[in-house]
């Protein structure tokens, strides 16, 4: 199944931006040589394909390929650490990590706390269920029947699109039940403990197609988000790893895009 995800072309303002580095070889003479500095990178390990732990127990995803491309070209050492998702944006704001990488979608209310990279992908969100749930097959005919359950963590984009575009604007209604991890939701959900997760279009069909039969999607997609390495404020990383990352390379999108995404800037 192909990724419900559009990866970022060069077209418009992006495109402003990337053609001085991109053009006349220019490239090795905008990437800062870091010269080994250690960087200390925080995920959560939670959000297939982009980081998770695989069967052999190796944490691997698409941020783990990007990152260590990112490495090799600005010479940095990383490190890595993990954190729950309640924790690390205000554990980057305050420098405890140098990067923060976890599906982070880019939103105005969390540049007051962190600086943010450019875009790395574009997702939708998108309804995570049983796959023999016949109750209902879109948000109008979840949000109508108020024996529904929606699994949620709190503070993340699918939480507040439950809230604000599936159900009423509370962010207390008690159909929401919310979970430390998006896993946990998920566990949830195939137990028979809620009905429905939201997730985006990265991750969904990635559940689906390891599900063995049990989990769908179902229903149009609900809105777009953008996705983001996050920084401590000021910090000189969010300018070098931009441009180190621009040249058009695919290994990555390959290997994680089932179906093949198009280039973006990034790579």
């Amino acid at each position: 199944m192909r990724l419900a995800t559009t990866f970022f072309r060069l077209a418009g303002g992006l495109a402003t931006v990337l053609l001085p580095v991109l053009a006349g070889g220019a490239m090795a003479s905008e990437v800062p040589d870091l010269k080994g500095r250690e960087v200390v990178v925080v995920t959560e390990n939670a959000y297939p394909p982009l980081q998770f732990i695989d069967k052999s127990g190796q944490a691997v995803g698409w941020e783990y390929d990007a990152v260590a491309e990112i490495a090799k070209r600005l010479n940095i050492k990383v490190i890595y650490q993990n954190s729950s998702w309640d924790a690390m944006i205000p554990a980057v704001s305050a420098g405890e990590y140098d990067i923060g990488m976890t599906g982070i979608t880019i939103r105005d209310d969390r540049k007051d706390k962190v600086d943010f990279s450019e875009p790395y992908m574009r997702s939708e969100m998108i309804m995570l269920v049983r796959a023999d749930e016949t109750r209902f097959t879109d948000a109008k005919g979840f949000a109508a029947n108020p024996d529904l359950l929606m699994a949620a963590q709190p503070g993340t984009t699918p939480f507040y699109v439950g809230v604000y575009e599936v159900l009423d604007g509370n962010e207390a209604n008690p159909r929401i039940k919310k979970f430390e991890t998006f896993g946990a939701g998920v566990a949830a959900l195939r137990a028979g403990d809620v009905d429905l997760v939201l997730t985006d279009g990265t991750a969904g069909p990635g559940y689906v197609s390891t599900s063995n039969g049990t989990l769908k999607i179902v229903g149009e997609k609900l809105g777009t988000e953008d996705f983001g390495f996050i920084f401590k404020k000021g910090s000189d990383l969010v300018t070098p790893v931009y441009p180190s990352a621009s040249c058009q390379i695919d290994l990555v999108e390959r290997e994680w895009s089932a179906g093949g995404a198009p280039c973006h800037p990034w790579f």
